[in-house]
C-alpha cells in the first residue's frame, strides 16, 4: 500500500508519520497539499501540527485547501483515511467526521502520555487490540476537546463509532482522566466509513522502540498494512 501523508503549511508531524508507517512495513510518501492526491494513493494521513498556524481556528483554513476534495472523494471510494491530532481538527472540519475540536477545558496547550481504552476492536484502526484493553499514547493539543451535540453523540455510541476514550492505567473513564474536558471522554472515533478514523492522540509518536516509552501506536497505524 502506498499512503500520502498530506503537507500543509505548519504540519509538523509528516516526517514522524512517513518513518513510524515504514515501521510497521507501509509505504508512505509526503505529499504538498497543493500538488494534489497522486492518483496511485491507497491511503492518506492528514498528520499534525499547525496548519495555517491554527488562525482562525483548529484546521478551518486545511480543510478549504482543493486536496481535501480529493480527500473526501477519496474516502468516499473506501480508500482508508486517518487523521492525528491537527489532522483530526482538518477530518472534523472537512466533515469526514462528525462533531469538532474545540479549545482544551485547561484553556492551555497540553503535551504529555495519555490512556485511552479500546471501546471497538472490529476496525481496521484497532484490530490489533482487544475491546476493553488500555494503550498508552502522547497527545500534544490546545484544542482537543471533542463537542457534538447529544443526539449525534448518542448515534456515535450506538453505532460503534467511537473508537478510543480518555481513561486511567486500569481503564476507568473518569473526568479526572479526561485531559482536555472531551465529551465523554472520546479520544478517536469513525466516520461514516470505518476506514475513515480522526484521534487526537498521536499513535505515529509511540510506534519506535528506539525513542522509548510505548509502542502501543502501532497497532492504530497498522490499519494500513
Amino acid at each position: 500500500m502506498t499512503v500520502s501523508v498530506v503537507q500543509f503549511g505548519g504540519s509538523n508531524c509528516d516526517r514522524d508519520a512517513v518513518r513510524a508507517l515504514d515501521r510497521v512495513g507501509v509505504d508512505a510518501e509526503r505529499v504538498w497539499h497543493e500538488d494534489g492526491l497522486p492518483a496511485d494513493s491507497e491511503g492518506v494521513v492528514l498528520p499534525g501540527g499547525f496548519s495555517y498556524g491554527d488562525y482562525l481556528r483548529a484546521g478551518a483554513m486545511a480543510a478549504h485547501s482543493p486536496i481535501m476534495n480529493e480527500v473526501r472523494a477519496a474516502a468516499e471510494d473506501g480508500v482508508p483515511v486517518l487523521g492525528v491530532c491537527n489532522g483530526a481538527q482538518i477530518g472534523s472540519e472537512s466533515r469526514l467526521t462528525p462533531g469538532a475540536f474545540t479549545t482544551n477545558r485547561s484553556a492551555r496547550f497540553q503535551c504529555e502520555d495519555v490512556f485511552l481504552r479500546v471501546e471497538n476492536a472490529d476496525t481496521p484502526w484497532t484490530e490489533a487490540y482487544e475491546e476493553g484493553d488500555v494503550i498508552e499514547l502522547p497527545i500534544a493539543h490546545g484544542e482537543g476537546r471533542f463537542e457534538i451535540d447529544d443526539a449525534a453523540y448518542d448515534e456515535l455510541v450506538d453505532d460503534d463509532r467511537v473508537l478510543f476514550r480518555y481513561c486511567d492505567a486500569d481503564g476507568n473513564v473518569t473526568d479526572e482522566a479526561n485531559p482536555n474536558g472531551s465529551k465523554g471522554n472520546v479520544a478517536g472515533i469513525l466516520g461514516e466509513r470505518e476506514t475513515v478514523a480522526v484521534l487526537m492522540p498521536h499513535p505515529e509518536r509511540a510506534a519506535l522502540a528506539e525513542l522509548g516509552g510505548s509502542t502501543d501506536g502501532q497497532g492504530v497505524l497498522d490499519g494500513f498494512a
